[in-house]
């Protein structure tokens, strides 16, 4: 599948998600009823909310000010789905306590997107995932979904939120064994017991600590928050697979911000085999790129196609299906010897070669290559500082492919993904025919964002992946970070 890549803030929301520093009293005290300021969900007040207050507040004031500006985006979208489906509208921070409302988080139990589904429970109520897309990352879809899922699970456990909340976390059979074992249905006796894991029994405090702290942030010390803008965007139905590129151009917008309006897609197009595929486009796009649509041959959609290697397959063969040069099949899955092809090994082919040229197949190549997988079965005696001397990566790399929080133990016969030690990139050839029809050449800086991938960078200033690599002593597997700085050299005419 796919090894998604995470950015810092998305690493620093994961270390946060996964409590590994936080440690409340195991006997909450007493528990009083909280009241002001108004909620619609039953809040109460104890040690161990006290505690998740002075936490976030405290040691997590800098991560949880993100999450408090980030929840602009998203919470007047999952209010009203959440009103609609007749749910308190303060549940709606539960996405807060699983993932900080990012809608690229990913735990350890390979579960995604803003609230958190693993990918039965989230096929059980309605979210696709496969190669090309993931509904779970998408957030008004995960909303409606994590909304049925959250009714069945009050009804389920008799209109008890303080049991139906937790059992969103540890699932309703392991709050109904508990339930059995302490013969009691009071949450707060049963978190005094062994039972329940700490994550669980943790699950109620924290929420109720976010919604006291989100429902009035200046009394806690969050001052001069800037809220993002709430998500709006108007949509498009696609006929037929259709390239992220070919949207962004036809509707004016720029390429990353049909990507950050459309998380759920996975690669560089809508899914093939996905007829009538609804697409977001920025308000006031949409009359244009329908317009502009609609003139465009379907032959002109989708620049690329996944094949999938089969018994007989060879890249002659592939070569004639598509109309394509074996040396572009080559180029663009990083193919050095044929005869090492698999069955089952999927490739990307270009269906239209002549049309972006070699440094468009280049970038592609670079964006697709970040969902290969080299794996290092875990030996005794090992450590992730071994592993990262073995392989010349970091130990922060490692955790971030294997998602690893800082406390995690690796053990023998246990799967990793690693890095192998790649070549520094070939000097790059600089397009003369291109330099002189374009102006001189100028050097810019440019700091990354999070976020940013070569390819992305590399559409934005005309330039390739292995320019920026070489201009930049940059290896094949080279992480960038935000906050880097690269050097580039660009057409003076881009301004």
């Amino acid at each position: 599948l796919e090894a998604q890549a995470i950015d810092a803030q998305t690493l620093a929301d994961n270390q946060l998600l996964q409590g590994d520093d936080q440690l409340p009293p195991d006997d909450p005290g007493q528990t009083v009823a909280y009241e002001e300021p108004v909620y619609d969900f039953p809040v109460v007040e104890n040690e161990k909310v006290r505690y998740y207050i002075d936490y976030f507040t405290g040691r997590a004031h800098k991560t949880f000010k993100i999450w408090l500006e980030r929840s602009g985006r998203y919470l007047p979208m999952m209010r009203e789905i959440f009103a609609e489906a007749g749910l308190p509208q303060d549940l709606v921070y539960l996405a807060m306590v699983e993932s900080g409302f990012n809608v690229k988080a990913y735990s350890w139990a390979h579960a995604v997107g803003p609230w958190q589904f693993i990918s039965s429970t989230g096929r059980r109520y309605g979210l696709d995932n496969d190669w090309w897309h993931d509904e779970r990352r998408d957030p008004e879809k995960a909303t409606r979904a994590a909304a049925h899922f959250l009714a069945d699970l009050y009804e389920e456990f008799d209109g008890d939120w303080y049991l139906a909340v937790p059992s969103y976390n540890a699932g309703p059979g392991k709050l109904r064994r508990a339930i059995k074992r302490y013969n009691t249905r009071d949450f707060w006796e049963l978190s005094r017991g062994k039972y329940l894991k700490n994550e669980t029994k943790n699950y109620l405090p924290k929420l109720m600590a976010v919604l006291i702290i989100a429902k009035q942030p200046e009394k806690y010390g969050f001052t001069e928050l800037e809220y993002q803008e709430p998500l709006v965007y108007e949509t498009v139905t696609l006929p037929s697979s259709t390239d992220l590129e070919v949207v962004a151009r036809l509707s004016g917008a720029d390429y990353q911000l049909i990507k950050k309006l459309n998380p759920e897609l996975k690669r560089w197009c809508t899914p093939p085999a996905s007829k009538d595929y609804l697409v977001r486009l920025p308000v006031g796009t949409q009359d244009v790129f329908s317009e502009k649509y609609a003139q465009l041959p379907k032959r002109q959609r989708a620049n690329y196609v996944r094949h999938k290697i089969k018994s007989g397959d060879t890249l002659l063969a592939l070569s004639h299906r598509y109309g394509v040069r074996v040396q572009d099949i080559k180029r663009l899955n990083s193919i050095r010897n044929a005869r090492t092809l698999q069955i089952g090994t999927n490739l990307i082919l270009p269906l239209n070669p002549d049309s972006k040229g070699p440094t468009h197949l280049a970038a592609l190549k670079d964006d697709y290559k970040r969902s290969r997988k080299t794996y290092y079965k875990v030996r005794s005696g090992d450590s992730l500082w071994k592993i990262s001397r073995k392989f010349s990566v970091t130990e922060k790399q490692l955790r971030v492919w294997n998602r690893l929080g800082w406390s995690n133990v690796i053990r023998p016969g246990q799967r990793l993904i690693v890095s192998s030690k790649a070549a520094p990139a070939k000097k790059a050839k600089v397009n003369v025919a291109a330099v002189k029809n374009s102006g001189p050449l100028k050097k810019v800086v440019y700091k990354v964002l999070p976020g940013d991938t070569l390819w992305a960078i590399g559409r934005e200033f005309a330039v390739n992946t292995h320019q920026i690599r070489s201009w930049n002593n940059l290896t094949e597997k080279h992480v960038l970070q935000p906050g880097d700085r690269l050097t580039l050299h660009v057409s003076s005419s881009r301004g």
